[in-house]
């Protein structure tokens, strides 16, 4: 278990708890969070994020879907909602689904973002939006970006193996190499 952090702005700022197990990315998040006028308590894992709300009761929660060691963010959401009805509750995935976005919206959640996410992207999906019939994303992701996360997902499923990754997916490991090659694709 890893203490929570604590990245501050002025004092009366609302309280957001970032749940994330990848050090860079929340710590960029909290960083940019913070400067936007929130006081992020950045927990990396469901144990640090208990502890954290057990200390102070967010105004808005960001919650990776899948955390390291088999942990899932949605097993966290029916304890925010408990601790206040009021928390606007956003989960973040790299692996998003239809099935996990009704979980998530089924157990509580507000929202339900695919990564990569920008900034702006977050403080939208925390607004009370008055219009429920406005589209969470503009534009659907491409089908080079799904196949790029389905590529990740096996791959992570495989604990970093290649060759038994490019099995799953039924291709050569040297295509699977060259396409791991590449950067994301952004949308």
């Amino acid at each position: 278990m890893t203490p929570a952090q604590t990245v501050q702005p002025p004092s009366g700022a609302p309280r957001l708890l970032l749940v994330d197990d990848d050090a860079t990315f929340g710590a960029v998040m909290a960083r940019v969070l913070a400067r936007r006028g929130f006081e992020v308590n950045h927990a990396s894992d469901l144990a640090a994020a208990r502890a954290a709300l057990s200390a102070a009761v967010p105004d808005y929660a960001l919650v990776d879907l899948r955390l390291a060691g088999d942990e899932s963010g949605l097993t966290l959401i029916p304890t925010l909602r408990a601790a206040s009805a009021a928390m606007r509750i956003v989960v973040l995935t790299g692996y998003a689904s239809i099935a996990t976005a009704v979980d998530a919206i089924k157990l509580g959640a507000d929202q339900y973002l695919a990564k990569p996410v920008e900034a702006d992207d977050v403080l939208r999906a925390f607004e009370h939006d008055p219009d429920p019939a406005r589209p969470i994303a503009a534009e659907p992701m491409s089908v080079r970006r799904l196949e790029w996360e389905h590529i990740h997902r096996v791959l992570a499923e495989h604990g970093g193996n290649i060759s038994a990754a490019a099995r799953a997916l039924n291709m050569h490991r040297r295509t699977l190499q060259r396409k791991l090659a590449k950067h994301a694709v952004r949308r």
